[in-house]
């Protein structure tokens, strides 16, 4: 390829040299210092010198307790926040015993049936000194639920839990594909746990915005950006139409993002994201600075590591890891180098922990805010992102907002097309993937565990059983007759004028009367349906 061909993966052109009229922004007005609006800089003043981000490696293995042990050595290595991935079933509001929940048990995640689990899981870890991120989404409320009544059994207070759900339900239209109710009342009980966080768990984030799983689906950097932002125009307006102040809810709002191995385009993606969305909620919304700052989680790109030549995905992480970082993340997670093959083994989780602490002690990038700032490369980068993103975000103002985007197929075929043409230039080797398409390694693998997937399923069966038949059946049902009740409120039915009372506490009380996430997910599709696409 020539230089004058040369361009990021989002398209943007990169030219041989840049000069000072490739940039001439003004200070103020683009940069600013960090920790000050826009924020491009970074959302603190003193970002890494100040406070280094949270190591949250994200971790869920078949039972509790075998997730529990990881999350044990994970914590004495060093990681410094738990992050907690669910199987499928419990995503989709399936118990363990169901007929539709054979062969997936445990399979990518840990399987949570009802808090008896959870207790299990987080058994030994100080809940009021430790953040936890759950990424789940149609069953958030039910998992945050369980959390809350983990930490009320062990004499925890609410307002002493920090951590987040994802939460995020347009992504999963989109990109991932674990919803269960359809949009609007999906939407409802979204705002619904906005509201009760607000008033009860004030250090809990109620939603982590996800692009990740945007950017996991093949969208570019640039439609990563847009897309996450236009769903965030949707939260926000919904909470709003609830009767929320943006000034309640915005500054509990985080965000998701994926980091590739492109370390200029990745590092100038988060200053733009900051600076667009910055932008956003105070010119559209009028939001105060507070609420105007992106805090973000970043995970470094799982559909970038290959099942060939796998130690290669040592140094790609390495890279997303210093684009993050480089680019102001407030936690990370590095994957281990063998997730194309398998869950990671021990020793792959802990490398990939160690290389985060070799970023964070050895590299010298926490010695300065923003090292790359006034580079006319990665300034222009950062404009050239800025602008591409806003433009596909006006886009989807104009078919209505991401709702109707999401429901019309745009936002499906956009990012059909992004991965389409990306999957064609690695067919071509216009673009490079060592060990893959170049430079093979021949027999260069790595072979990973088997675990005994069927006395797993079997064991949590059994356990689940026990469980149920140990609970008050009056409490039991009761509990979940009311959660029924009051879903009823969320339906498009529903008569309108009137706050909805909150959902949660109804929640609540069927977790602690020991309902599982299937037996609280069956009452709201009995209210609501189930979503299924055009």
């Amino acid at each position: 390829m020539s230089q004058e061909q040369r361009q990021t993966p989002s398209g943007i052109p990169v030219a041989p040299v840049y000069r000072p009229a490739d940039w001439p922004g003004d200070y103020d007005q683009a940069l600013g210092d960090p920790g000050f609006f826009p924020f491009t800089r970074g959302v603190q003043a003193s970002m890494y010198r100040g406070r280094l981000w949270t190591m949250r490696q994200y971790a869920g293995f078949g039972t509790a307790a075998e997730t529990n042990t990881r999350f044990r050595q994970l914590l004495e290595a060093g990681q410094t926040g738990l992050s907690v991935a669910f199987d499928l079933p419990t995503q989709m509001g399936i118990d363990s015993d169901s007929p539709r929940a054979v062969g997936e048990v445990g399979r990518v995640g840990v399987a949570i049936d009802t808090v008896d689990d959870l207790h299990t899981l987080l058994d030994g870890i100080p809940l009021d000194a430790v953040s936890t991120s759950m990424t789940i989404n149609a069953t958030a409320a039910t998992l945050l639920a369980m959390y809350i009544v983990v930490a009320e059994e062990r004499g925890i207070p609410r307002a002493k839990l920090s951590g987040t759900i994802q939460n995020d339900i347009l992504k999963e239209y989109v990109a991932r594909g674990t919803y269960i109710y359809p949009p609007a009342p999906s939407l409802r009980l979204i705002t619904d746990t906005f509201r009760f966080c607000a008033a009860e768990v004030p250090a809990w984030n109620p939603i982590s915005i996800s692009g990740y799983h945007i950017r996991e689906a093949g969208a570019t950097a640039v439609q990563e950006l847009a897309f996450t932002l236009a769903n965030t125009i949707e939260y926000v307006r919904g909470a709003i139409e609830a009767g929320l102040r943006i000034d309640d809810f915005a500054p509990r709002l985080s965000f998701f993002f994926a980091a590739h191995t492109d370390l200029f385009e990745e590092t100038a993606k988060f200053r733009a994201a900051r600076r667009l969305y910055a932008r956003l909620m105070r010119e559209r919304f009028g939001a105060s600075e507070a609420s105007s700052r992106l805090r973000f989680h970043t995970q470094t790109g799982g559909v970038t590591l290959t099942a060939q030549s796998p130690l290669n995905n040592v140094v790609r992480v390495t890279i997303q890891a210093l684009a993050a970082t480089l680019g102001g993340t407030q936690s990370l997670h590095t994957n281990g180098y063998d997730e194309a093959l398998s869950l990671p083994t021990r020793e792959a989780a802990t490398l990939a922990l160690r290389t985060q602490q070799v970023v964070a002690y050895e590299s010298g990038i926490a010695n300065t805010v923003d090292p790359l700032a006034g580079s006319y490369f990665v300034e222009h980068l950062t404009d050239e992102l800025e602008r591409e993103a806003l433009a596909l975000m006006t886009r989807i103002e104009e078919m209505g907002g991401a709702t109707r985007a999401i429901e019309s197929g745009f936002l499906h075929q956009e990012i059909g097309r992004s991965a389409y043409a990306h999957q064609l230039r690695v067919e071509s080797g216009e673009t490079v993937i060592v060990g893959v398409n170049r430079f093979p390694d021949g027999d260069a693998t790595v072979e990973p565990p088997r675990p005994d997937y069927r006395r797993l399923e079997a064991d949590q069966v059994a356990r689940l059983t026990e469980r149920k038949s140990g609970r008050d059946p009056v409490a039991h049902r009761e509990a979940l007759s009311a959660v029924q009740a009051r879903a009823r409120g969320y339906r498009d039915d529903a008569p309108t004028g009137q706050a909805r009372p909150l959902l949660m506490p109804a929640i609540i009380d069927a977790v602690r009367a020991r309902a599982s996430v299937g037996e609280i997910a069956d009452v709201l599709r009995q209210e609501w349906g189930a979503f299924v696409p055009a």
